[in-house]
C-alpha cells in the first residue's frame, strides 16, 4: 500500500542510517521497526512503594538527597544533569 507519511527529522535520520546501514530500502526499513517496536515486550511499570502513612514515594535510586543540594538547587538555575 502506498501512503504519504511526514517524518521529524531526526526520525528520518534514524530510519535512512537503519536502511543503509542493512542494505534496504528506506520503506523497507520503516517497515521493520513498526514491527519491531509492534512485537517489543511493554516496559515495565514503576513500582510504587507506600510511606508508612500511605503516601506514594518516588522510587529509589541508590543516590541520597542531602541539605547541600537542595540549598545549591535553591540558589541555582536547575540542572539535570547533575541528578541524573
Amino acid at each position: 500500500m502506498r501512503t504519504t507519511i511526514s517524518l521529524d527529522d531526526e526520525t528520518h535520520e534514524f530510519a535512512a542510517y537503519y536502511a543503509r546501514a542493512r542494505g534496504i530500502s528506506l520503506s523497507t526499513a520503516i517497515n521493520e521497526l513498526i514491527r519491531k517496536a509492534e512485537t517489543a515486550p511493554p516496559p515495565p511499570l514503576p513500582k510504587i512503594e507506600y510511606s508508612e502513612i500511605g503516601l506514594p514515594m518516588l522510587p529509589r535510586t541508590g543516590r541520597t538527597i542531602t541539605c547541600e543540594m537542595v540549598k545549591e538547587l535553591s540558589e541555582d538555575e536547575f540542572d539535570p544533569a547533575k541528578f541524573a
